[in-house]
């Protein structure tokens, strides 16, 4: 799905939500975006502007099937960290609020309660007041909308709509995912290949000059956050390049990989530009054979 929001004075949010379960390896999240730029009833909302920001992520959208617990002693889960998004509307903005209140009211009876010697409180109210709140129940009425497009668009569409619409999540029962994202990704050999067109640099940009609009930036002498799992070492070049022709070079919405030219065995190495990393995570959910370790980048780093 797509989304754009008006600000004032003369702001033009845009941007493009793609589920990672797609099949075809070939697919570029960050060019399906650029090309949508130049649709008649997009672009007419951004001539005669300038592109002054960019961004990306990956949105928690697993919903009612993916909760957490949502406590642990001296902390809570909130917001879209804890998977509240509303895919379907794309918007999870007010019940992060909601939960962010429910939270606030949790920790305030414990702390009425709470033993002054107890230095690690858990809010554990939280997770039932939350269970109780409007936020599950409208999780729940969606919870089906993204699994039922496993059967395909059309059926996906209809079922959607009136699963949305009519049936308010009321159908008693519940499609689960049954496969990680990596796992759904085709062999490159039998998708068709997609050519996009050249950025024009007026509505649509290559990846690089965008990635300078994100402001990210990493101190150079950090460790690495970005690392090859161990025991999994020749993914890259036996399983990703081979079977999928290197996916993590189109999904990558910062450009931080790319393969070498082949050596004389026709091997090719993987190259990892982590400065250029936006923190999306999306390589630790669709990198085939999910062979990506991500783990949190010092302090300060990444986009601003």
């Amino acid at each position: 799905g797509t989304f754009m929001y008006h600000m004032d004075p003369n702001l033009v949010l845009i941007g493009m939500v793609v589920g990672l379960d797609y099949e075809n390896p070939h697919l570029s999240p960050y060019q399906e975006f650029q090309r949508w730029k130049h649709h008649p009833e997009v672009a007419k909302h951004l001539e005669g502007g300038r592109c002054i920001s960019y961004g990306a992520r990956a949105l928690n959208e697993g919903g009612y099937h993916a909760i957490p617990k949502l406590t642990f002693p001296g902390g809570a889960i909130l917001g879209c960290s804890a998977g509240f998004l509303n895919s379907v509307k794309i918007k999870g903005s007010h019940t992060a609020i909601k939960s962010g209140i429910v939270a606030a009211e949790a920790v305030h009876e414990l702390l009425q309660q709470q033993a002054e010697d107890d230095l690690t409180p858990q809010v554990s109210t939280f997770q039932s007041k939350m269970e109780d709140s409007w936020v599950y129940e409208e999780l729940k009425e969606v919870r089906n909308c993204h699994g039922c497009f496993e059967h395909g668009l059309l059926p996906g569409l209809i079922y959607a709509g009136a699963s949305t619409f009519l049936l308010k999540g009321k159908e008693p029962w519940t499609f689960h995912n049954k496969k990680h994202d990596h796992e759904k990704t085709k062999p490159a050999s039998e998708c068709s290949e997609i050519h996009y067109p050249k950025p024009d640099g007026v509505l649509s940009f290559d990846l690089l000059s965008n990635l300078t609009r994100s402001g990210t930036g990493h101190v150079d002498d950090q460790p690495a956050h970005l690392t090859i799992k161990d025991g999994l070492e020749a993914s890259p070049s036996s399983l990703s390049y081979p079977t999928y022709l290197g996916p993590e070079q189109r999904f990558c919405p910062a450009g931080v990989y790319s393969y070498s030219d082949a050596d004389e065995s026709g091997k090719r190495d993987l190259m990892i530009s982590a400065p250029n990393c936006l923190h999306c995570k999306t390589c630790d959910i669709k990198t085939p054979g999910n062979y990506i370790k991500w783990v949190v980048p010092e302090g300060g780093g990444g986009p601003q």
